[in-house]
């Protein structure tokens, strides 16, 4: 991509967390086909190596556990050090906890919140730190179907997804003076090894899931990635606030 093109994240740095695999390393993927440079994050160090062994020279790799948020702090102080301005933060790293309302612990809802949510929080307020005294900045949050609309099973995966839309609401309050951006983006059913696997052990599930997608097919990593990157470039420079569903007309499907 040209530096002229709108859509282009040449000179950019951008931070995922969560960037090993999945929706995480589609995102990534993406960013350093449009130019970007990347730090992916993770716990699992040997993930990350092979990730970042596929994208290539543009791509590095931080250690991080974002439930340790003592540690996110450093990370972020490590990469404006030694990397360089971070441009996009992708909050991407989360957790999942399957189980019906009446056999959901209070410890199974509360690390699914201290991930998904609390968490968040911590490292968007570290990297705008930066951003806001730099006057530029884009922040996404990576939401789900879940937080728009009700579905069983998941009631606090669901309820911190929910939450970022009010994080995303408030905070565009606050950043949107300092031309720092946050948006969301809310996937539908994406295809990867874990869900497939899931699916095709519930057979009810997955054709209820099928039933729900307007179009025929599920969506692909590089699907979100592409909607991340749109929503990174100069092309969405007046968009803030937005919950973007890349879910093959799901929400609005009857």
């Amino acid at each position: 991509m040209s530096r002229d093109n709108v859509f282009s994240l040449e000179g950019k740095l951008a931070l995922v967390t969560g960037g090993g695999t999945g929706i995480g390393l589609g995102i990534a993927k993406a960013f350093v086909t449009a130019g970007a440079r990347v730090v992916i994050t993770g716990r699992r160090e040997e993930k990350l190596k092979e990730a970042v062994a596929g994208l290539g020279s543009k791509a590095r790799y931080e250690v991080n556990d974002i439930t340790d948020k003592s540690s996110l702090r450093s990370l972020v102080e490590g990469i404006e050090s030694n990397v360089g301005a971070i441009d996009i933060l992708v909050n991407n790293a989360g957790i999942h906890h399957k189980a019906f309302a009446q056999d959901t612990s209070d410890d199974d809802f509360e690390r699914v919140i201290q991930t998904n949510l609390l968490s968040v929080f911590s490292l968007t307020r570290e990297c705008a730190k930066y951003m806001l005294k730099r006057k530029r900045g884009s922040v996404i949050m990576i939401s789900s179907m879940a937080g728009l609309f009700g579905i069983d099973k998941v009631v606090a995966y669901s309820a911190s997804k929910t939450a970022l839309t009010g994080l995303v609401n408030s905070l565009v309050t606050e950043y949107s003076k300092d031309n720092v951006r946050v948006n969301a983006i809310a996937p539908g059913w994406i295809e990867s090894n874990m869900f497939l696997n899931a699916i095709n052990n519930d057979p009810a599930r997955k054709q209820k899931i099928i039933n729900r997608i307007a179009m025929d097919h599920f969506g692909r990593a590089e699907d979100i990635g592409n909607a991340a990157v749109f929503l990174s470039s100069d092309a969405a420079k007046y968009i803030t606030g937005v919950v973007l569903p890349v879910d093959g007309g799901a929400n609005v499907n009857f």
